[in-house]
């Protein structure tokens, strides 16, 4: 069976100021159906970056990218669009809920942008995952309304309306106290038994060692990628980076 993600000798880099910046160096990564792994490292190793480049968020200076067997290294803008609002969900740290909206009319937006056989069935799609995240009973509520674990709980729910191939949850638990943390983290445990895809950037040890594969950065490399009962190992052909780095978070 084919890969979900394929990443080949991706690299990113940044001109700014007639300085180039290489936040990515020669990625190579293969990520499973159902696999749940965690991004590490330093700030500034280029795990954001990867994370934003895994959502259509970006394109890679060079390299390849096959995301479903299909090659979305050089798509354009709206076909990498297209592909983001229909097979990936998303999860910041920051929550970003629309404040003016209800918590139902901030799952359901992601839905507004699918074909009309989609969003005619869209109110019991979006009750079904408020209800999977224990928010059914505040899907009239305004996120002004919510505590800080509630709203992320709500962000999660509006990643999974459109059944996405993945989820990409940047920081996710950053905002939030230990105990949100907590129920955050065992929210995502439990879609990853559900069977969902989990890409996962996380500075906290506690939560990469709660993914089923841990997969550590270093200046824009990769320099372990290990399972979870399993012994970190550096990339085969891969040096162990100096400590003056260049990489952007």
């Amino acid at each position: 069976m084919a890969a979900l993600i394929t990443l080949e000798q991706i690299n990113k880099s940044f001109l700014t100021e007639e300085i180039e910046t290489r936040a990515l160096k020669d990625i190579t990564l293969s990520i499973e159906q159902g696999e749940y792994l965690s991004f590490s490292g330093p700030s500034g190793c280029g795990k954001s970056t990867l994370l934003s480049l895994l959502g259509l968020l970006d394109v890679p200076t060079s390299g390849r990218y096959t995301l479903n067997q299909i090659d979305v290294s050089d798509l354009s803008r709206n076909e990498r669009s297209r592909i983001r609002s229909t097979r990936i969900g998303f999860v910041f740290q920051a929550f970003n809920l629309i404040s003016e909206l209800s918590v139902e009319e901030n799952v359901m937006l992601p839905l507004t942008y699918q074909p009309a056989s989609v969003q005619s069935g869209m109110k019991d799609k979006v009750r079904d995952v408020l209800d999977k995240v224990d928010m059914l009973h505040r899907c009239n509520h305004f996120p002004s309304q919510l505590s800080g674990g509630q709203q992320q709980r709500v962000a999660v729910a509006r990643a999974l309306v459109n059944d996405p191939a993945m989820i990409l949850a940047d920081e996710p638990t950053g905002n939030l106290d230990s105990k949100n943390a907590e129920a955050v983290m065992a929210l995502l445990d439990q879609l990853h038994g559900d069977g969902s895809t989990i890409c996962m950037v996380t500075h906290d040890p506690a939560s990469a060692q709660r993914a089923s594969r841990q997969v550590e950065l270093f200046d824009g490399q990769i320099v372990a990628d290990s399972q979870r009962s399993g012994r970190a190992q550096i990339q085969p052909g891969s040096e162990q980076p100096s400590l003056a780095g260049e990489g952007v978070s």
